[in-house]
């Protein structure tokens, strides 16, 4: 899978919402019912971080909830993109890139949203065909003055900015022309999780995808 056929892909599925919920799973046997309140309120594109041992389980569980699409995200080696893959993932995030982690997502037929943080790092990626990239970390990176600046001489490239998203700043980030849709962990609260709260969650949600953009 070419570059160019990678963020084809990651276009379409970042446009199905305004927000990717960033999800960290500490539970597995808690990932079915997350993903289904998270796709009831309007978001079906979730992004599970590989930032705990339960992780790929709860890809294994929210690949078989109805209307979810779900990505692997923290993808930081080769290994890490065999094993999203191999788990059900259809999409990867990365928080930057590397060449290997690059040949990894064509090998594997991974679509993948690579990160990116400055001008040079966002025009290598372009250069390569990466049209769809991650503005991480998006906050400490200039937030959305900083994406603002890059709209102008790089229009060409749309970004998912994360990292310090919220509900008090989405908007401003999704008014911007070259910003596809935001990344964030507000709509799954930890604590919320846990209790296994999922009317709040699907309402997070559904407050989150009426977002415009």
């Amino acid at each position: 899978m070419t570059p160019v056929d990678q963020s084809r892909k990651a276009a379409e599925i970042c446009a199905r919402a305004p927000v990717v919920p960033v999800l960290v799973v500490d539970d597995a046997t808690h990932a079915a019912e997350l993903a289904t309140a998270l796709v009831a309120g309007g978001l079906p594109a979730l992004e599970v971080t590989l930032r705990t041992p339960a992780a790929l389980d709860a890809i294994r569980a929210m690949a078989e909830v109805d209307g979810g699409i779900v990505g692997a995200g923290t993808l930081l080696t080769p290994a890490d993109v065999k094993a999203a893959k191999a788990a059900g993932a259809t999409f990867g995030v990365s928080p930057g890139s590397t060449p290997r982690l690059l040949e990894a997502c064509a090998e594997w037929e991974l679509p993948l949203l690579p990160g990116a943080a400055t001008a040079s790092e966002v025009m290598r990626l372009y250069e390569l065909g990466y049209t769809i990239q991650k503005f991480f970390p998006a906050e400490s990176s200039g937030g959305v003055a900083a994406l603002r600046s890059l709209a102008s001489p790089i229009p060409q490239v749309r970004f998912c900015p994360t990292g310090g998203v919220s509900l008090a700043n989405a908007r401003d980030y999704l008014a911007l022309p070259n910003v596809i849709c935001v990344g964030g962990s507000w709509v799954a609260p930890k604590d919320k999780v846990q209790s296994g709260d999922w009317a709040t969650i699907e309402a997070l949600a559904r407050e989150a995808s009426a977002l415009t953009r």
